[in-house]
């Protein structure tokens, strides 16, 4: 019988994400040679090959790639059984790996930390900054325990929990102060700056101006609010930017801000884990810290 060990299985689905032996080994935290050994080892003992390796990129067989994602399966299960063993021994006071996307986590995360350190004693919080698609794979992966996002991300393997919803506002030009409020259906002909590709509030922005999800977009577009700010400071264009980032980004920037009349255009923020996560009793009451320090930062924040 073949002995697979976990070792080889780390390896294994490491080499199939980089596609590069010594970007793997670098993940694994080993020498080069120690990782093509065991890769070896690996394919001996099933008697076939699962890689292949050219001069230039490495290339997955047809079963490599079905072990991949089998040995991705068993690290999850294997990673979740020591995270059950941690909280059962240490309570929810120890790691915490919590992804966040960019246009939360400069606003959020200044409370958002203080608030979690007070509630939970020597936590060890590891925080991880981008977009959406990235975090659901590192979170189904099991490289992250929870995220915080914009609500829906409609992942079957996923808990979603909604915690509050945050209107948009639009940033103009300081020349602009006092001039009606468009609709957003007319912010297409003002120049509307966005996000770039990936972003989930660019798919946001573009939906309240009713575009299509992933529509080419002729304005230019930035790598995050602070750029698009400034850029309307400029007088490029104007822009979309979530209530939560108003303080932080429109501080010194000569722009004005503008709040929609009725019904004004929102995301909801939520928390989103793996089903199966032993960790889904505490992240429920994470949830709950979240919710508290959005309000606190709101009420920080909000205009008297």
């Amino acid at each position: 019988m073949t002995n697979i060990t976990l070792r080889q299985l780390r390896y294994a689905a490491a080499l199939a994400r980089y596609r590069h032996f010594g970007l793997a080994a670098e993940a694994c935290s080993v020498t080069q040679p120690a990782l093509s050994m065991q890769i070896k080892e690996l394919e001996e003992g099933l008697g076939a090959k699962l890689f292949e390796r050219g001069t230039r990129q490495i290339r997955l067989t047809g079963l490599g790639e079905d072990i991949a994602a089998r040995a991705r399966d068993i690290l999850r299960a294997v990673d979740e059984l020591e995270e059950l063993a941690r909280t059962r021994r240490d309570g929810p006071g120890g790691r915490l790996r919590l992804g966040v996307i960019p246009t939360i986590a400069p606003y959020l995360l200044p409370r958002l930390i203080r608030d979690l350190g007070t509630r939970y004693r020597g936590v060890d919080l590891q925080v991880r900054e981008t977009q959406t698609e990235r975090l659901i794979t590192e979170l189904s992966e099991g490289r992250l325990d929870t995220a915080l996002v914009a609500l829906p991300v409609s992942e079957p393997g996923l808990t979603e929990v909604a915690l509050f919803s945050e209107g948009f506002v639009l940033v103009r030009p300081e020349a602009d102060a006092g001039r009606p409020v468009p609709a957003p259906a007319a912010l297409p002909d003002m120049q509307l700056l966005l996000l770039e590709e990936g972003h989930c509030f660019r798919d946001q922005a573009l939906e309240v101006c009713g575009l299509r999800t992933g529509a080419r977009h002729a304005g230019l577009d930035g790598s995050s609010l602070s750029t698009l700010v400034q850029m309307v400071g400029a007088g490029i264009g104007v822009t979309l930017i979530p209530e939560m980032a108003v303080s932080v980004e429109t501080r010194g920037a000569a722009v004005t801000v503008q709040r929609f009349d009725a019904g004004p255009p929102a995301r909801t923020v939520g928390m989103i884990w793996r089903r199966t996560s032993p960790l889904a009793a505490d992240l429920r009451d994470l949830a709950e810290v979240v919710r508290q320090s959005a309000e606190a930062m709101y009420a920080a924040t909000r205009p008297d």
